[in-house]
Formats: structure tokens, sequence, C-alpha cells
């Protein structure tokens, strides 16, 4: 930020709660400015990421926020290139819903990720986990400012799929485990903690209270933001140069898949299995919240800080 508009926005703070209009939002790169804030787990620390720097560091093993948005699926993308400390490649194929590559991709790996040779366990770098990387992107605010920041989180396999462990979850049997008992993601505060038994970053989930009924009213406001919309998507930046399109992204993160560069550590130490994303029997369409005080205190007896 230039000198000249932190002097303007002092003197008027009024500017910043106008929003962005259409006509900025679309030069300035549509979304990409709500888009920007995110939580990292890079290094098995929770850190708060703002235009990819970072802006400040919890050095607490757990952390709790308000899940505001879900992508309904986890995400694929599969990079040809090997990664290389500060360089920018563009993934050769990506999913949004870990079914069939994106109707933008240039040059599909397989009609459906499925068949896909990439997308098979020990296809990895020394035949470690799959050389097609599953992520699931979620949007979460902090439980004492609901109607703050909306942040964009990125979780690796390790940290999606699994079996509960002392009363905590692998985020997708997390939400199984809260649609069971008629609960709403965002319906209760969620507890973010470090798995110390992984050797690579890994992030179980629990509850850790409810959420009140004035801040849920906020947190379904917050779910139909373009902020969350953002967060939840895996976007791939393109431009037209060249015969074939140059993606705008960076190489993957040996725990994380973000849009940006910050995360770009290495190969992820830990085997997964990737598992397929198929659509449950039972849809869970019941979203009001049904006392989740109740399902906080059946849990709590089990959960362990």
């Amino acid at each position: 930020m230039s000198n000249e508009l932190a002097n303007i926005l002092q003197n008027n703070p009024a500017l910043v709660q106008t929003g962005l209009d259409a006509d900025t939002l679309a030069v300035a790169g549509g979304g990409q400015i709500e888009a920007n804030k995110r939580i990292s787990i890079r290094g098995g620390v929770f850190r708060k990421l703002v235009g990819g720097k970072e802006v400040s560091a919890i050095e607490d093993r757990h952390m709790n926020v308000v899940i505001v948005k879900m992508a309904h699926n986890a995400s694929r993308t599969f990079y040809a290139d090997a990664y290389k400390e500060g360089v920018k490649i563009s993934p050769t194929c990506w999913s949004n819903d870990s079914q069939t590559p994106d109707k933008d991709v240039p040059n599909p790996q397989a009609k459906t990720c499925g068949e896909c040779q990439f997308s098979a366990k020990g296809s990895g770098q020394s035949g470690i986990g799959s050389a097609c990387r599953l992520s699931w992107r979620l949007a979460a605010v902090l439980p004492n400012d609901p109607s703050g920041d909306v942040m964009q989180l990125v979780l690796p396999a390790t940290s999606c799929f699994g079996k509960e462990v002392s009363g905590k979850w692998p985020f997708r049997p997390y939400v199984q485990m809260l649609a069971s008992n008629n609960v709403s993601a965002g319906a209760v505060v969620t507890r973010m903690q470090f798995d110390t038994n992984s050797q690579a970053p890994k992030v179980l989930f629990s509850p850790a209270s409810a959420v009140s009924q004035e801040d849920y009213e906020i947190i379904k406001k917050q779910a139909q933001s373009k902020a969350a919309e953002n967060a939840v998507k895996l976007t791939v930046y393109q431009s037209d140069e060249g015969a074939e399109k140059a993606v705008e992204v960076s190489a993957p993160a040996p725990i994380e898949v973000p849009p940006s560069s910050d995360d770009n550590t290495g190969d992820v130490a830990e085997a997964v299995e990737q598992p397929q994303v198929r659509t449950p029997q039972k849809d869970v369409t019941n979203n009001a919240i049904n006392d989740p005080s109740d399902i906080i205190k059946k849990w709590s007896g089990k959960a362990t800080n």
C-alpha cells in the first residue's frame, strides 16, 4: 500500500466499508481480491496469509474456526514438471470434482480421473501416494469475528480421509459425523488440531462448542459471499500467450495445493491411499440447527487437548 493511499484511508475510513464496485473487481481480477486471505498449515503451524504473505502465526497446536462453506468434492491437480524452488510452473491437468478433468484443461491425461494412471496409488514420487494430488477446499471465519475475513483453507488428502482418533476426525469423516447427528458444519465451532503422530502436517477436527443463533445467521450470509465462493473453488488462471495456454499458478506443495507459491516446499513424505470420492447414498438435506450443544456434550468426553 502506498503512503498516499494509507493517508487517504486513515482520514476516510468509510471508504473501505462500501466494498468494491463491479468495474474495479473486473479490472483487478474478479474475485481474486476477496480470495487472497487464507489459513496455511505449512510446517505444522497455523498461519494467516494475505496476498501470499504471512501476517500472523499461531504457536498453539490447535485453532478454532467456523466453517462457512465447503467444496462438495475433493479436487485434483497433476504437475508433470518437477518442483523447483521459487519457480512457477503450470499444472498439466486438474479437476474441481476429482471425477473428470475440467473443461479448460488443454491436454487431459484421461477421460476420467478414476482411469488415469497418475491418480493411481503408487504413482507419486518414489512410489508414494499418487502423482495427481487430492485436496479439499474450505472457507472459514474466526469464532470471535463471524462477520470478519472469510479465509480459504486447503487440506491435503492426509487431513481429509481416514478414521477417528480419540474423538478427532479427518475432515470428511468429521462432516459425516456431524451430518449423522443432524448438525450442519456451520452450526458448531470446529477445533482444528495437528496430529503429532504424523510426519507431514496433518489436521484433525472435532466440535468445540455451539454457534449462537445470532452468529449462525451471520455464518449463513457469509456462506453466500463471493469470498466464500472463491475459496472453495480450484481456479486455474490462464493467459492467451502462445499457441498453448499458460497457466499462472504455483508448483505443488507437500501439504497444500494453493493458487499461490508461498507453501511450495517439496513432496509429501507420508503415503496416502487416495480414495475415489462418491456421492453418499444418504442425502442429508436438513440444515437446521438441531441443538448443536447436544453433539458437543456427546463427544466432549472423547476429545483431548
